[in-house]
């Protein structure tokens, strides 16, 4: 994927929500202080340039990357 094509996963979303291990990073796409564009992208991309999966649109809300608290955070089911 492009790097474009990265970011227009984004349109309409107002959050980005990425699994790194154990670790969450939450980056309001809103604020005017989010990160710029290519670390976006460098979030949700792996390093042979494939966005990273699962991947998924929940809301307004984007998911990249596997991490069980997360996912229940975002489907309200769990502990997380």
């Amino acid at each position: 994927m492009t790097s474009k094509e990265v970011l227009s996963l984004l349109d309409g979303m107002t959050e980005l929500r990425v699994a790194k291990g154990r670790k969450v990073v939450q980056v309001d796409l809103s604020a005017v202080d989010r990160p710029s564009d290519s670390e976006l992208v460098g979030m949700m991309v792996s390093r042979w340039g494939k966005l990273r999966a699962p991947a998924m649109r929940v809301g307004t809300t984007f998911v990249v990357g596997y991490n069980q608290d997360i996912l229940a955070s975002v489907f309200g089911t769990g502990d997380g």
